[in-house]
């Protein structure tokens, strides 16, 4: 028996030579095909900005008819008022789609004697948001409304009718400056670009410019007597910015 198993043992090792080296052929195609479908890639961020003067403002302003004795005495009032406010308006050649009422009320007034309430009347309100697309008119129209009765100015806020070609820059600018970050990270790798592989983005919404003044009481230099002086209301600019992720495969 002995002699029948040292016959057998160059077989033995000899198959388990073949075993062996099949084997690290194996790993060894595994590691290759690993590294073919785990490319190394890389991700840049960056971020574009664009600026260009506004093209539209929104101006809120409204009328309270103070203490009325009856709630009909109050709502006669203010619609007298609101159509010389919104004549004025149309007057400066604002369009009926570029004019909305942006709050309305009636409520009951009352005054205090020994911790009771007593009835005193009524007070109606009412405030418009007007689009106004020709920002040179801002100062008339604010001068005209106010010699129709507005005693409330809430603000003028700037913005673009149409943002998306400022976004359109912001963006073109931010894939340039990610571009090139990516081509010298790749060049301090040794390595060249292949392909981009993903793209994200963020950003892109334009702030208003706001400056409002909210409940800017008027009712002693407006409400139906001399009108205003026309003021200068400067538009400035506004600024869009927008984020870029680009991820590439190296090669």
């Amino acid at each position: 028996m002995d002699n029948t198993c040292s016959s057998c043992k160059p077989h033995c090792w000899f198959g388990l030579l073949l075993i062996i080296i099949a084997g690290g052929f194996y790993l060894t195609g595994k590691v290759i095909e690993q590294r073919d479908f785990s490319p190394m890639t890389i991700a840049v961020e960056a971020t574009g900005k664009a600026a260009a003067a506004p093209d539209i403002a929104v101006v809120s302003f409204g009328v309270q008819t103070g203490r009325q004795s009856t709630a009909q005495q109050a709502m006669k009032l203010l619609g007298e008022k609101m159509d010389g406010i919104i004549a004025a308006v149309k007057l400066q050649g604002i369009e009926d789609k570029d004019i909305s009422t942006d709050s309305f009320s009636l409520q009951p007034e009352y005054d205090w004697k020994e911790g009771q309430q007593i009835p005193r009347g009524f007070q109606a309100m009412q405030s418009l948001h007007v689009k106004v697309r020709d920002l040179d008119k801002i100062g008339d129209l604010l001068s005209g409304v106010t010699s129709e009765g507005v005693n409330q100015v809430g603000g003028v806020d700037f913005t673009m009718d149409d943002p998306e070609m400022l976004q359109a820059a912001a963006r073109e600018k931010a894939i340039q400056k990610a571009e090139a970050k990516a081509k010298l990270l790749a060049d301090q790798l040794g390595r060249n670009i292949k392909r981009l592989k993903g793209f994200s983005e963020g950003g892109g919404y334009l702030p208003a410019m706001d400056y409002r003044k909210a409940n800017v009481m008027m009712e002693s230099v407006g409400g139906g007597g001399a009108p205003l002086p026309s003021v200068a209301v400067p538009a400035g600019e506004q600024e869009i910015n927008v984020s870029v992720s680009l991820i590439y495969e190296l090669e």
